[in-house]
């Protein structure tokens, strides 16, 4: 996590020294934020925007951050004779200005840092320097759930039991470190509730599957409970007890890296597996 917030200092400012020299125009395509503009005597390397994407934006001196996902957007400056304090401090007054609330500003060799937030809208500013010269990257997110553009159902589902005696489920969401089914996990829960209804004579073990945030016996844990829930869930809606059982795996068996967003995502998970 902290090698991500730190790219601007491994990859960005190293790379490119005397890059602010050989280049004052902004990258075609690029410009500035309605959100944050730039400091005089800076110009735009580089910029992208996603529609939905994680932002890991710095919250603590101790390289602690948090991802935030929502509509990201980045803008990469290279400025001449301003130092990366200044950025800062110009960034701080801007963001108390507009009402933020800051949530961290501090300095991290080398990479000075600011993330404040107001509503569902984060801005974060990374800002390093060398040999006079400065180098930041802007960043601002509206966090926002992603809209489900992939469906998964009973009859997909069944297909892919009858082929390899198990299927992942996604979209089963719990409270943060809680066995608490969310709301929003009731159109997932009828369509198992679908398969196993079509499905009379199957017996499932309903399996919890976990990242490898936090400790293997707290996800040993925390990943039983949430399968319990789900089978509670199950029972409660008409499936006979006796068809049921569940098993809490942790973060043993991953199925993509936990170095990442998207893989810890993954990883989270519950499994329907044929008795």
């Amino acid at each position: 996590m902290r090698k991500s917030v730190l790219w601007l200092a491994v990859t960005l400012f190293l790379a490119t020294a005397g890059s602010v020299s050989a280049q004052d125009e902004d990258r075609e395509g690029c410009k500035d934020s309605p959100l944050l503009n730039r400091l005089s005597g800076c110009f735009i390397k580089h910029c992208s925007k996603s529609d939905f994407a994680a932002a890991e934006l710095m919250i603590a001196a101790s390289g602690a951050t948090r991802s935030v996902e929502g509509k990201v957007e980045k803008i990469n400056y290279s400025c001449r004779g301003k130092s990366a304090l200044q950025v800062r401090r110009n960034t701080e007054q801007a963001l108390r200005t507009a009402g933020f609330t800051l949530d961290f500003t501090g300095y991290d060799l080398p990479v000075h840092y600011v993330t404040g937030h107001k509503g569902a809208l984060w801005i974060a500013v990374a800002a390093g320097e060398l040999t006079g010269d400065s180098e930041y990257e802007f960043t601002s997110v509206h966090a926002e759930e992603m809209t489900q553009e992939l469906t998964a159902d009973a009859k997909a589902w069944a297909a892919e039991i009858d082929k390899s005696g198990h299927v992942a489920i996604y979209g089963i969401e719990f409270d943060t470190a809680k066995a608490t089914l969310k709301p929003e996990s009731g159109k997932v829960l009828q369509q198992v509730l679908a398969l196993l209804n079509a499905q009379a004579g199957w017996n499932m073990r309903v399996e919890g599957h976990t990242d490898s945030t936090g400790t293997r016996q707290g996800n040993q844990v925390l990943s039983q409970q949430r399968a319990a829930s789900v089978v509670a869930w199950l029972v409660a809606n008409g499936i006979a007890p006796a068809r049921l059982t569940s098993v809490g795996l942790g973060d043993t068996k991953p199925v993509a890296d936990n170095k990442s967003d998207e893989g810890r995502a993954r990883n989270r998970r519950v499994e329907l597996a044929k008795q």
